[in-house]
């Protein structure tokens, strides 16, 4: 799959065009996160008993016909993961990592990830995810970094240099993982800038589920049958005060003031 998805064997995919490529598509300058409109039908959606649709079984929309979706919801997709933009951005970049096993997309992921083979497959697909999303991190923030400004006037070096700086390490600005309680039914991973900074980011639950030991890395799994996050309720982290995931400072319950720093924070981490 790399720089594309592999071609689908689905019926429905064989009538669609040749598939996007990743980078392009992830790389191209859509900024703003529509709302999710697809051509699927309303029988992909799992319904609850008495009528209603399951609003915590909204991703198994895209699971099962991420074809139906344009470019600037799905990122890619192909037999075994679909990879789409958070509809709900909790930062300035928002991905989520949707498996398609069947045996596995509604089996809680601390369960799911105690099976070593499963799990290997799904880190490996988060690294090329979190290599895309360092990538539109850089096409978005590079101009800004002073890192990244060596790399940026190479660019216009005449003749071309044979190989470019590195540059800033757009991948350490990447967090990876789960939810110790999700809050979509069907398994997902996180893949999305440590910034913090969006206005879908509303109160204690939403900053807390991504700045607390709730959020729980990929790279920590399996975890250990003891491992206190197997029991988030008990340990309290949406509960716990605010506390700045760059200086650590301590808001209380300050969410205000809390989101006013975020902004001063993001415009400095920006330009590292």
């Amino acid at each position: 799959m790399e720089g594309g998805a592999k071609p689908s064997t689905t019926p429905q995919a064989q009538n669609q065009p040749a598939k996007r490529d990743a980078f392009a598509e992830l790389l191209s300058p859509k900024i703003k996160q529509p709302k999710h409109n697809s051509g699927s039908s309303s029988k992909d959606i799992p319904r609850k008993a008495h009528g209603g649709f399951h609003a915590r079984d909204g991703l198994g929309a895209y699971i099962a016909k991420p074809e139906s979706y344009p470019s600037t919801t799905v990122v890619y997709y192909d037999d075994d993961f679909v990879v789409i933009h958070d509809m709900f951005p909790k930062s300035t970049l928002h991905l989520l990592l949707l498996p398609r096993d069947p045996e596995k997309t509604l089996v809680h992921p601390v369960q799911a990830f105690d099976d070593a083979k499963f799990l290997e497959k799904v880190k490996k697909e988060v690294n090329k995810v979190r290599t895309l999303a360092a990538s539109e991190l850089r096409r978005k923030y590079g101009k800004y970094s002073v890192r990244d400004r060596e790399r940026i006037e190479a660019l216009d070096v005449e003749p071309p240099v044979e190989t470019l700086p590195a540059g800033r390490d757009w991948e350490q600005d990447i967090m990876c993982g789960i939810h110790a309680h999700p809050s979509m039914n069907h398994l997902h991973v996180h893949i999305i800038s440590v910034d913090r900074y969006s206005d879908r980011l509303k109160h204690r639950k939403h900053y807390n589920s991504f700045s607390t030991p709730f959020f729980i890395d990929i790279n920590d799994f399996p975890l250990a049958l003891d491992d206190p996050r197997r029991d988030p309720d008990r340990q309290g982290y949406l509960r716990r005060n605010f506390i700045c995931w760059r200086c650590h400072r301590d808001f209380g319950n300050q969410f205000a003031a809390l989101k006013k720093h975020l902004e001063e924070e993001f415009d400095e981490w920006k330009r590292l």
